[in-house]
């Protein structure tokens, strides 16, 4: 399974129904929490989601509304019995804030602190950019290895049944047929989380190519003297970051308490947007990576994009 439960959509303070931050990305057997604001124990257990989902915590940076709650979350692994190690990233100028938090929290999780201090990988198909905030800030990227969808009428033209067709996967070429004379490519999924910043090129380089795309959307296009000065996007902001690197889908996030209703954000996103799926997030909210979208090959056979 692979989607996003929203645990929390506020920014600097919570308001009646909205949460401190807050998002679990369930990504087949792994769930990466990101920016666990205050209150996001309590949220997890609203949404159903237990803490032995979590493998890997994400902090953007040290404020406190994208990391108050770490104390709490940690506490309840414990509780609850994880027993598997627990990855937290974080930038790595945020060390003695993020030492302290996790000194509140009761002892006995396999812990593993992963500072970083520059744009790359730092976990298996786990990267980073910097963005441009108050603080040092990172946004991260999910991105699965690219593959190839095997094509049955390809296969059975071949004569390739059964376990030859692993063998073929593995080798790449089996019995004079090549993978590619039987398959198509198959990009693979990106997940992108761009949370508080000016617009920069860190951002653009996450959103490139994202199936999802989760940005903040701190103010509305008429308080964009606002945003500047507190370096957020505005709504319109977001939706160019989407449309410029071709994102498929769009959550919007991170709102400011001056707006009780976010549609009017969301059509403000979505008049920048261009082809790309705007969606203003409200706590509690699953939503699904999009589905496989097929595409046409150069000699018109079809084949699954991711």
């Amino acid at each position: 399974m692979r989607e996003l439960v929203v645990l929390g959509t506020a920014s600097q303070v919570p308001t009646r129904t909205r949460n401190h931050n807050g998002y679990l990305l369930r990504w087949d057997g792994a769930g990466l929490l990101f920016d666990p604001g205050e209150g996001t124990q309590r949220q997890m257990t609203h949404a159903g989601v237990p803490a032995t989902q979590v493998t890997r915590i994400c902090l953007t940076h040290v404020h406190g509304d994208h990391c108050y709650g770490l104390p709490g979350v940690l506490s309840r692994m414990v509780l609850d019995g994880v027993a598997h190690p627990v990855h937290l990233h974080y930038p790595a100028s945020g060390e003695q804030v993020v030492r302290a938090l996790v000194s509140l929290a009761t002892p006995g999780l396999d812990l593993r602190l992963h500072p970083h201090g520059s744009s790359g990988a730092v976990a298996p198909g786990l990267e980073v950019r910097p963005l441009h905030h108050r603080v040092e800030t990172y946004g991260y990227r999910l991105v699965e290895p690219d593959g190839r969808t095997m094509l049955p009428d390809r296969l059975a033209a071949a004569g390739i049944t059964g376990p030859d067709v692993g063998r073929l996967q593995r080798d790449g070429r089996l019995h004079g047929v090549r993978l590619e004379d039987v398959s198509a490519p198959r990009p693979g999924r990106r997940f992108a989380f761009v949370m508080d910043t000016a617009p920069c090129r860190g951002a653009e380089e996450l959103a490139e190519g994202a199936d999802l795309l989760v940005a903040e959307s701190t103010f509305a296009d008429d308080d964009a003297a606002l945003a500047a000065q507190h370096r957020h996007l505005t709504a319109g902001q977001a939706g160019a970051l989407a449309a410029a690197g071709g994102a498929r889908a769009l959550v919007l996030t991170h709102f400011s308490s001056r707006y009780p209703d976010v549609a009017p954000l969301a059509e403000q996103a979505r008049a920048r947007a261009r082809g790309t799926a705007v969606l203003a997030a409200e706590d509690l909210d699953r939503i699904p990576l999009p589905e496989r979208r097929r595409e046409t090959s150069a000699d018109g056979r079809r084949g699954e994009r991711s």
